[in-house]
């Protein structure tokens, strides 16, 4: 299998070639193009409660799509919003990915829900994570460019909840106020992750929760 990334950071598109026999599973609504001889085979990966878990706790579509080549062709993948991809290459490791930022990954990527504790309850972002773990590849998008930071042991990084993408599982993380409530509440900032390496997190330099606050007051108002 190989891959390349194109119109990056922007208008990222994945382009996927397959060999005879190899196969990605994708997140539903993501295909953009394929060539011919490569089947589609649309299930709840993982089983029911799994693929529950992943559209009503994870934000995810409760089905996933498996691309088979039957004869070696391509297939390109594109996420929703204008942004990067980046490739996560797994070794026997785990990843969190934040809502919506799954794209893609080889059948040998497991995918579940993780709790995110208490400690998220205040975050925009939702109470859970995607946990992605095994051997494989993995494709993740953003909205916005990727920023990737490399944190070593013990080194501290804040980070707007809005603009997390993803991190290691080496990684500590807890939600907290970016500073005391007035500037919580009146700096616009809202609320920051704190994480500590060592490990490496990806950031997206634009925030969906941001575009949607900024679009709201120009509706047309009802009369």
């Amino acid at each position: 299998m190989h891959y390349e990334i194109l119109f990056s950071p922007s208008y990222s598109l994945a382009k996927i070639l397959l060999a005879q026999g190899e196969a990605i599973m994708a997140e539903s609504g993501v295909m953009v193009s394929m060539s011919d001889g490569i089947a589609i085979e649309t299930k709840a990966e993982g089983g029911i409660l799994k693929s529950l878990g992943r559209a009503v706790l994870g934000g995810e579509s409760f089905f996933l799509n498996t691309f088979t080549a039957q004869k070696a062709g391509e297939i390109t993948f594109a996420p929703t919003l204008p942004g990067d991809i980046v490739v996560i290459p797994l070794a026997n490791q785990t990843v969190y990915v934040q809502s919506g930022s799954f794209l893609a990954c080889t059948p040998g990527i497991e995918i579940n829900t993780k709790w995110g504790g208490a400690k998220t309850f205040f975050s925009s972002e939702g109470l859970f994570l995607l946990e992605l773990k095994g051997t494989g590849t993995i494709w993740i998008s953003s909205y916005g460019a990727i920023h990737e930071v490399n944190l070593k042991a013990g080194e501290m990084y804040k980070v707007d909840t809005g603009h997390m993408v993803s991190f290691d599982a080496t990684v500590q993380y807890k939600v907290n106020k970016v500073g005391g409530w007035k500037s919580t509440l009146l700096s616009g900032e809202g609320l920051i992750c704190e994480l500590t390496g060592p490990g490496k997190i990806t950031l997206q330099t634009r925030s969906e929760q941001s575009l949607i606050s900024w679009i709201i007051p120009k509706l047309p108002k009802r009369e």
